[in-house]
């Protein structure tokens, strides 16, 4: 197959997904394994690739994807854990009483913890420190989980700004790659500081957006005794007791200080120790389920509770890992590589802008950076996407770091909405939220979002053309 065929090939198979997910036809890691068949398949009778190479291609996505898979379940059990311990019970009476019944104090919280669980750049640590903390406070205010969801990528797509971001750290190796122009390389920290002015307007967006959503959920009918009816999903998520008569029996409210403790020390490791997120929650359910419920009778019990939203999940990421591997792959000919699926994805989008549109690159690829992020891995989008971008623009006169800068900011904005995104799978099975749900209500606000963050660098002079 030539390389405009890979390239239409791959956008059908990220439609299908799409469809599929959108459709509610399967699961999503079915609708991932369904789509990666067909495409490997269509591989194969092509003649483009082997069996062998496709089983690697497969091999190589679950292999970037399982160390997430993993840290869901652990991490699901060891937030379980604490809630069956009664300890977010505590926090959610203490959080109800210092912010009242009010809705949007209750959304300014969760946009406020999304900020700082996001100072570490990683987009797994911070769902997990924000969603199991507010998620039984939404739910005991019938705040729709969506809304937490949408705080949450809204407040991490500002954060994720930062040099020690990997989107941020991209940008700035892509450009380091054009030796012509940065002899010594361009650091992050530099790209950063320009960026700045743009994330301050982010982080006021990200807040107005607690601020409007809390008030269209109050206004709905969303509160303390309110009698809203909020679906939440199944009666076993991970932040929830497994049913209301184990609360009594499970609860351990003379271990509060103890739990909160070791749950402090968790969020602390994951942000600061330099130890594998899923380890840290390995070691986390170790104490956890010997402090509070000593005995394999009870421990078996507990983990038994937890198994299904964990194992659904998990298998998500694991299906998602082998559809991006499949895509993501490049093909061997002879001695010749021949760029992946995503690859010639990114070209045909490069040279599908008009030449004499191209001194307006930058603003073409900020209006285009969300949508673009729905089918883009951030491996794939960055540096697929962006060398070819930046030389397209170079030859109309276009500085390669204003093309950075808007590729950056305005991606960023819509990162954690991608089905591309494995931390996106985790971010909704901890709020309990289908993808499809979550794209549905975040995408036409995220995309407005990056919009303005772009308005606002062409206005401060950050993004010029």
């Amino acid at each position: 197959m030539g390389s405009i065929a890979l390239a239409i090939l791959g956008f059908l198979a990220i439609i299908g997904v799409i469809v599929v997910l959108m459709k509610n036809w399967t699961t999503p890691a079915m609708a991932f394994l369904a789509v990666a068949v067909i495409t490997a398949l269509i591989l194969v009778v092509t003649g483009t690739a082997d069996v062998k190479t496709v089983g690697d291609f497969a091999k190589a996505g679950i292999k970037s994807v399982h160390n997430t898979a993993i840290l869901f379940i652990f991490s699901v059990l060891f937030f379980g854990i604490m809630t069956d311990a009664g300890m977010f019970d505590v926090i959610i009476n203490a959080l109800t009483k210092n912010v009242g019944n009010s809705v949007v104090g209750v959304c300014i919280i969760a946009c406020i913890i999304a900020m700082i669980g996001h100072l570490d750049g990683g987009g797994a640590s911070t769902f997990l420190i924000t969603i199991p903390a507010m998620y039984p406070v939404f739910k005991k205010l019938k705040i729709r989980p969506q809304v937490l969801m949408l705080i949450c990528v809204t407040a991490m797509g500002v954060m994720n700004l930062l040099p020690w971001g990997g989107p941020t750290m991209r940008a700035a190796s892509i450009l380091s790659s054009f030796k012509e122009i940065y002899p010594d390389g361009y650091e992050a920290n530099l790209l950063w500081k320009q960026i700045i002015p743009m994330q301050v307007v982010g982080i006021v967006i990200a807040l107005f957006t607690a601020v409007f959503w809390g008030v269209v959920e109050q206004k709905k009918g969303a509160g303390l005794n309110s009698t809203r009816v909020v679906d939440y999903g199944d009666d076993d998520e991970i932040t929830n007791s497994a049913s209301s008569d184990k609360v009594n029996e499970l609860a351990r409210p003379k271990l509060f200080v103890v739990n909160l403790l070791i749950t402090l020390a968790i969020i602390a490791a994951l942000v600061w120790a330099p130890i594998p997120t899923n380890v840290t929650f390995m070691i986390g359910c170790l104490i956890a389920l010997f402090v509070n419920y000593p005995g394999a009778k009870l421990q078996k019990k507990i983990i038994k509770s937890h198994a299904d939203s964990s194992l659904m999940m998990a298998t998500t990421i694991i299906g998602a890992g082998v559809f991006l591997g499949v895509l993501g792959g490049d093909f061997k000919s002879g001695d010749t590589t021949i760029p992946s699926i995503m690859d010639n994805m990114a070209l045909m989008i490069a040279h599908g802008i008009p030449t004499n549109m191209a001194k307006f690159l930058p603003i073409i690829i900020g209006i285009l950076s969300v949508p673009l992020a729905i089918f883009f891995s951030t491996d794939a989008y960055f540096y697929g996407i962006l060398p070819v971008l930046i030389e397209v623009g170079r030859s109309f006169g276009v500085n390669p770091v204003h093309t950075a800068i808007a590729m950056v900011v305005c991606r960023n904005c819509g990162a954690f909405i991608s089905p591309c995104v494995p931390a996106t799978f985790l971010g909704i099975g901890l709020a309990n939220v289908d993808i499809k749900d979550h794209i549905k209500f975040s995408f036409l606000w995220v995309w407005g979002v990056s919009i303005v963050c772009l308005l606002a660098g062409l206005v401060l002079g950050i993004i010029k053309f």
